[in-house]
């Protein structure tokens, strides 16, 4: 039976994780939050591998706001970088396999299809900037890694776009919504499940890869999608990000090519329509 850490267990991800661990009775699961282990410490990570018996790591915690990223830039450094780096060296020394989760961010924005893994990176913020960086650590230090590239995560947990414009509906009858920013909603539990499943197979096709769930949209046409299927009446109005500035610049196309996991596992994956009823049945 073997054992898998799962870090940042109080995220979304690492909830979405927990909430369906009782389908796989054969794996062993330890989650730890950050008071239980704070990657950045590197004698903190080292006593708590040298305590336990693992087999893999999830590493699903990070610095994830991506605005205050720009004017919080060392705090996002420390996890998304420093703290990679030291779970890498860990699971380098310890024999453990490691997952990595990363984003879309790492890309700039600049095409008009779907993104491959082997397609140059070009962040244009301090989040995917950090976030590349800590792939280009896991990929330097361990040879037995699996890097996750993911895309507009939402779930019943935490903070996202799904919950926040179901919070945001209370108070306002108008919502102004970007319509120029195109990616792919991803549901967290459908990522949970294809993480798992590289457990399950024990898989050994260690490197880089992209998951999402199918199809495509715009943050206007997802709130609009969202409040459809909740049959809630609100008036949604599409705006161009420049008339909704933020501090951080967001890539205008950020879709990513499923073609090398879905190879790889044998795995199907969910329309984001489809995902997304499913998370809103939850609430």
């Amino acid at each position: 039976m073997p054992t898998v850490l799962v870090t940042g267990a109080k995220g979304q991800l690492g909830k979405s994780i927990a909430s369906i661990t009782s389908d796989y009775p054969e794996i062993n699961f330890v989650f730890a939050s950050k008071q239980d282990l704070d990657i950045t410490k590197k004698i903190n990570v080292k006593e708590f591998f040298d305590t336990k018996k693992i087999d893999w790591c999830i590493n699903c915690a990070a610095y994830t706001n991506v605005d205050n990223a720009e004017s919080d830039y060392d705090n996002a450094y420390k996890v998304n970088v420093s703290g990679v780096k030291e779970l890498a060296e860990a699971c380098n020394a310890f024999g453990v396999k490691l997952v990595h989760i990363s984003t879309d961010f790492v890309f700039g924005g600049e095409h008009n299809k779907p993104y491959k893994e082997s397609d140059p990176t070009n962040p244009i913020g301090a989040y995917g900037e950090t976030k590349l960086r800590g792939e280009e650590e896991v990929i330097k230090i361990l040879k037995k890694h699996f890097i996750i590239r993911t895309s507009w995560l939402y779930s019943e947990y935490g903070n996202n776009f799904m919950k926040s414009m179901l919070k945001l509906v209370g108070n306002k009858i108008n919502l102004n919504i970007v319509d120029d920013q195109i990616g792919t909603p991803t549901n967290s539990q459908d990522l949970a499940k294809v993480i798992i499943r590289l457990v399950e197979l024990d898989n050994s096709n260690y490197g880089l890869y992209h998951y999402s769930n199918e199809g495509f949209t715009s943050w206007y046409n997802f709130a609009v999608t969202i409040f459809k299927f909740m049959n809630i009446n609100v008036e949604v109005s599409p705006i161009s990000s420049k008339d909704y500035m933020t501090p951080a610049k967001r890539p205008t196309y950020s879709v990513l090519d499923k073609s090398k996991i879905k190879h790889t596992l044998g795995i199907k994956i969910p329309h984001w329509e489809e995902s997304l009823r499913k998370a809103l049945s939850k609430l």
